[in-house]
């Protein structure tokens, strides 16, 4: 009777690789060794990738929240809060600061406003715009807007300080400096030692007044004189009547001169002595916060490296208007 056996009379490869010869085994175990290392590689490809890029998407959203960041609030804590505009340096524009004011306004959350003023003063209308959302929030909104004095609150700073429900000021802050200032270089004579010539074609006498290369006319001093003499009565009328006196009472006062917060104070041009935290403590009382007030606060903004490559770089750019822009300034402004 005959016998079977599967196993054995199967072809030796089809068997695995035991029943192969040892030169086949090595030439299998080579193939399986070879694959297994190639699928770790390729495994380790796709990790590491994976890691690299998720590591990369991670630090550019760091890097874009932190220089976003500076754009938004600080909405720490909850209840009512009092919110912080800084009004720091010369002031130029003015749309920075209206926006932050407009924003608070409109929230009602936000129970009080200390305007943070460190500020020599700057434009004539810069400071008017300013001055003009602050007597809106004063008068129309309601909502209460004070002013800290820190080192200097002059010129337009203080025009701008005039428009809030208290100014708060420190002994030797500096304020007032109630008047108007134009002034530029006039350079005709270096340009006749250079042999140089100004060549002006105008239509209109007083077209090309404040031109820095020649002198002025009688008539056009007169002319430039009038124009400061009336932004000089804007500005007095607009400080009597944020502070809700008579023009006389501020024009007596409205020559240009500074004095300290302690010299102000009996003067009526501040409130109170006291320095930013004891504004605040005063200005929470005011409106019925009780304990540590929570503020809000805002950053200006800040051109940072993600800006030049993604952002507007007009302000980087010297264009042609930039360039030919030398007209005479007007200036709420203590130098």
């Amino acid at each position: 009777m005959a016998r079977f056996y599967p196993y054995y009379n199967t072809p030796a490869r089809d068997r695995g690789p035991a029943a192969l010869p040892m030169t086949e085994k090595r030439d299998t175990l080579t193939l399986l060794m070879a694959s297994n290392k190639g699928s770790r590689v390729f495994l380790w490809v796709v990790l590491g990738g994976g890691a690299f890029f998720f590591f990369v998407a991670v630090l550019f959203v760091i890097v874009y929240a932190a220089v976003r960041s500076d754009n938004r609030a600080d909405f720490g804590g909850f209840g009512d809060r009092i919110a912080v505009v800084d009004l720091d340096g010369v002031i130029v524009d003015p749309k920075i600061v209206v926006d932050q004011l407009k924003k608070y306004g409109d929230d009602s959350s936000i129970k009080a406003i200390v305007l943070h003023i460190n500020s020599p003063g700057g434009g004539a209308a810069a400071s008017e715009e300013i001055y003009r959302e602050v007597r809106r929030l004063r008068d129309e909104k309601h909502k209460r807007i004070v002013a800290s004095i820190e080192t200097v609150g002059a010129s337009g700073a203080y025009y701008v300080a005039s428009a809030t429900n208290k100014i708060y000021a420190n002994e030797a802050s500096i304020v007032g400096s109630i008047g108007v200032i134009a002034e530029w270089y006039n350079y005709g004579d270096l340009i006749k030692w250079a042999k140089l010539k100004q060549i002006t074609l105008k239509a209109g006498e007083f077209k090309d007044t404040g031109s820095p290369t020649r002198d002025m006319t009688p008539a056009e001093k007169a002319y430039m004189q009038a124009l400061i003499d009336d932004m000089h009565q804007q500005f007095i009328h607009n400080v009597a009547a944020g502070r809700k006196v008579q023009d006389d009472q501020i024009k007596g006062i409205a020559d240009g001169r500074v004095w300290t917060g302690r010299q102000a104070m009996p003067m009526k041009l501040i409130d109170q002595i006291a320095d930013f935290q004891a504004a605040v403590e005063d200005t929470a009382k005011s409106v019925g916060i009780h304990g540590e007030p929570t503020l809000v606060t805002a950053q200006p903004d800040r051109k940072s490296l993600l800006d030049l490559l993604f952002g507007d770089v007009s302000d980087f750019i010297p264009d042609r208007a930039k360039l030919m822009q030398s007209n005479v300034g007007f200036y709420y402004l203590w130098k």
